[in-house]
């Protein structure tokens, strides 16, 4: 879906994503079907279409040799999501996990795995030093999540078809 956001198409338009992945297909990419993480830290995968997250981790952890690059064309933030189940039996103490988690310190710790914070404000600085600067973040745009969670499977079945 990023692919085909940032190369002019739409949820209901798949034809730039189709067109660009029948194009990379004469590369002979590699498509695993699993993490591919040990194998970017090895140098078997030169470029990995991955979370910001994932980079940092094997850069600054890891110690790999990768850098995080957010294309010129643009991309999708992709939010973490957490939610209460329906009658929980301890709906109280999982409100007080939510809580934590969206609080300051919460976010701090998620931010130390390189997780970007809801607010900007909790992200520790020696933190956001290793992060790419909230500039080149602006290219990150959302979408309505809803529709594209509808449109994926659209858009799955016809890179199959088309592309696979």
């Amino acid at each position: 879906m990023a692919v085909n956001e940032a190369r002019g198409g739409t949820l209901d338009n798949f034809k730039p994503a189709i067109d660009y992945f029948k194009a990379l297909q004469k590369n002979e990419p590699i498509v695993p079907k699993q993490t591919s993480y040990a194998r970017v830290l090895s140098g078997e995968i030169a470029i990995l279409l991955d979370y910001d997250f994932n980079a940092y981790r094997a850069k600054y952890k890891d110690k790999a040799n990768v850098a995080f690059v957010i294309p010129s064309e643009g991309t999708l933030a992709v939010p973490y999501v957490m939610s209460l189940v329906a009658k929980a039996p301890h709906a109280a103490d999982a409100k007080k996990v939510l809580d934590f988690t969206l609080s300051d310190e919460g976010q701090a710790i998620w931010a130390k795995a390189y997780l970007r914070p809801v607010r900007a404000s909790a992200m520790p600085k020696d933190i956001e030093a290793q992060f790419l600067p909230a500039s080149e973040y602006a290219r990150a745009k959302s979408v309505d999540y809803g529709r594209m969670a509808e449109a994926q499977r659209a858009f799955s079945d016809r890179y199959l078809k088309e592309v696979r």
